[in-house]
């Protein structure tokens, strides 16, 4: 078999195992049904569909547009690469998806080109598919068919529920987006409560394209952000900046994690374990050792401190992973490029946009689980 045909089989096969993994986990958002969990019908994978075909639009819009940009400016890449993730519960289904650039991109422009078209392109169409969800949304009435045992206590079913310490209850943290949309298009009388959010297809699917927007956005590295923000600023000043904004994702997502309100034998090993993880985390800013050691006792003792004073105040944990991914594997810091002309107009318009794109897209805490 020829060698081109191998590799678009792979593409197309990552896509329909993606697919397949996400119109899964639809299924589970929807109406609770899973494969290999519970009774599961051909109709509960149709149904499942009004989740994976919105997402994996907006994933894939984002992609492509990576792809025909680096096409425009002549630099090989290949097809986006599809990463699904195993049906079990409460997961997405997806990883997302990258396209790898196979060639050094010689200039700054180009750098910034390829990094914004992405994340724009997503973004208008998960604003798109978020307008349909929330100018369609069923009837208050719709999150019986769900939980039927809701209906017995009426409108007061959230205080049973929502407060027994026996149900699993997930939330969605929003973002300025979801909570324009709620405020000045929506049917108030239909809005979701934010613990029944992911049986909305159309809007969590949204609010989903505009997380990994605003994790893409994050203006680090060579994160598109990170690609965006150096051609606005240049290697010096983008240097500066994700490294205050490494720091403070760090420090914000640690808060509340380790507190002197635990017990001492708890202390005992989470203290330790935890500074060492910073420690691993930090050294993507590339400083000796032993000043890398002493901003993670820094960061350690400053989020300990806040613990005792505030002990209600948490971060979001979910961002500390991130924060080692982007710390040992990502980069903090973006390269220089051979040319390095100023970008036009134009282009710093868009690259504003973007970085503003990032606020509205961006949840301090995406998930909520209690």
């Amino acid at each position: 078999m020829d060698k081109s045909i191998k590799k678009y089989l792979v593409h197309l096969g990552l896509f329909l195992v993606t697919f397949f993994t996400t119109t899964l986990s639809g299924s589970f958002f929807i109406k609770g049904r899973m494969w290999g969990y519970t009774e599961y019908s051909w109709q509960d994978f149709l149904e499942g569909m009004q989740y994976s075909i919105p997402f994996l639009l907006i994933l894939t819009v984002h992609e492509f547009g990576h792809y025909f940009t680096a096409r425009y400016h002549k630099i090989k890449t290949t097809l986006p690469y599809y990463i699904p993730l195993p049906p079990f519960p409460l997961l997405i289904g997806t990883m997302g998806a990258i396209i790898r650039i196979k060639q050094f991109v010689q200039s700054k422009k180009e750098h910034f080109d390829i990094g914004l078209a992405g994340p724009l392109a997503g973004f208008v169409v998960a604003i798109g598919l978020l307008y349909y969800g929330y100018t369609n949304l069923p009837p208050a009435e719709y999150i019986y068919e769900i939980h039927p045992e809701y209906k017995e206590y009426g409108e007061n079913y959230k205080e049973h529920f929502y407060n027994n310490d026996s149900v699993i209850n997930v939330a969605v943290g929003k973002n300025l987006a979801i909570l324009f949309f709620e405020n000045y298009v929506a049917d108030p009388s239909r809005i979701p409560d934010d613990n029944e959010f992911l049986h909305y297809p159309y809007i969590f699917a949204g609010f989903l394209a505009l997380f990994f927007t605003a994790l893409n956005l994050l203006p680090i590295g060579q994160l598109d952000g990170g690609h965006v923000l150096y051609g606005l600023v240049g290697a010096k000043w983008h240097s500066r900046i994700a490294t205050i904004f490494f720091i403070g994702l760090l420090f914000y997502a640690g808060l509340g994690y380790v507190t002197p309100y635990q017990s001492y034998d708890q202390l005992l090993w989470s203290v330790p374990l935890y500074i060492a993880f910073l420690y691993f985390a930090l050294r993507g800013l590339k400083k000796s050792g032993q000043t890398t050691l002493m901003l993670a006792m820094i960061i350690f003792s400053a989020q300990f401190l806040i613990a005792l004073v505030k002990p209600g105040l948490e971060g979001f944990e979910g961002w500390l992973f991130f924060g080692l991914l982007i710390g040992r594997f990502l980069g903090v810091y973006h390269p220089k490029s051979p040319v390095e002309e100023p970008l036009d107009l134009k282009r710093q318009i868009l690259g504003w946009l973007t970085l503003i794109i990032f606020i509205i897209s961006f949840s301090p805490a995406p998930l909520i689980v209690n």
